[in-house]
């Protein structure tokens, strides 16, 4: 699986703000990628030291919007851990 595949996009939300403080970044990440394999991504794509990976897997709620229900995708977040002097800015882009 290629880096670009593993990792889809940065989250800009308040919690991701307030972590990037303590030296961690949220990503969405591909369903099926694992630790090491995240981890090995984050560090070739913006030049960092990662010291820790932690996952969770959101589930799509069910959704209303017209009378019509859908369903919104399952969502798999990584909390990226950077090592102490590394920083990644993610409003940069690569």
């Amino acid at each position: 699986m290629s880096k670009y595949d593993v990792i889809l996009s940065p989250v800009i939300s308040e919690k991701s703000t307030r972590l990037s403080e303590a030296n961690q970044v949220i990503f969405r990440v591909a369903p099926d990628a694992s630790k090491p394999e995240i981890a090995k991504a984050v560090e070739e794509l913006f030049k960092v030291k990662v010291k820790a990976v932690n996952t969770l897997r959101t589930r799509g709620k069910l959704k209303a919007f017209r009378g019509r229900r859908y369903r919104k995708s399952d969502v798999r977040k990584a909390i990226v851990t950077l090592a102490e002097g590394y920083q990644i800015d993610v409003t940069t882009g690569l």
